[in-house]
């Protein structure tokens, strides 16, 4: 007698889009680290002319370095995104979103986690000139902000969708968040501190981070 096979449910489109942007975001992180890691030379001759470009830049033009070092290292600073986290954190607790919370504190966490890990285990070096406009310490691969601040405004950005905040201020925010995240990026080069490659890896490897803890947020409520 012939047996009917009984085929699993088709998961549902906001499952399969979160999957497809876990998978791409996890190929691309995966490609680059494995490149930046080999040192690739076609790569490694990328970042140098980005960088010798962009320095000379940040030499000619003092008042508008002056000011990017002013907003890399107070306004999008990693410990001035994970202030900002914990201070929703705490809103969260205060009207009993208590699981929310201490995800959101976790996740940040973990991002940390993974950042410092890899940097130890790529132990990229960062630029070194003659005239530096900026210095910085440990290795360079990810970019701690450009990975901080992808993961912060991220995950904010999504609670505000979440819990249905008016239109108006979610634009406003995903305005902030799009200056903030690229912003970081591109201060980390013009001051000489990190290469191309290495903003690019802290975006990709935030962007996963999010993707992940916003599905495991969504498994958790379901």
């Amino acid at each position: 007698m012939h047996t009917q096979s009984v085929e699993s449910p088709p998961r549902p489109p906001a499952e399969r889009s979160t999957a497809r942007w876990a998978g791409t975001l996890a190929l691309c992180s995966a490609l680059l680290l494995a490149l930046v890691a080999v040192r690739w030379y076609p790569l490694m001759t990328l970042d140098g002319d980005i960088a010798e470009t962009t320095h000379r830049w940040a030499v000619d033009e003092s008042g508008v370095t002056h000011t990017f070092r002013i907003l890399t290292d107070w306004v999008w600073d990693p410990w001035t995104m994970r202030i900002l986290s914990a201070a929703v954190a705490i809103w969260l607790w205060r009207r009993a979103a208590r699981w929310t919370a201490v995800w959101l504190v976790a996740t940040c966490a973990l991002a940390t986690l993974i950042q410092q890990v890899l940097k130890a285990v790529v132990d990229r070096s960062r630029p070194v000139w003659p005239d530096p406009v900026d210095a910085a310490h440990y290795a360079a691969f990810p970019s701690g902000h450009a990975m901080t601040a992808t993961v912060v405004c991220g995950l904010l950005l999504w609670l505000l969708h979440h819990y249905g905040a008016e239109r108006a201020l979610r634009r406003a925010a995903a305005a902030v968040a799009v200056i903030s995240v690229a912003g970081v990026g591109l201060t980390r080069v013009w001051l000489g501190v990190h290469w191309a490659t290495d903003v690019v890896g802290g975006w990709l490897l935030g962007a996963l981070v999010v993707v992940l803890a916003v599905r495991m947020h969504a498994l958790r409520q379901s």
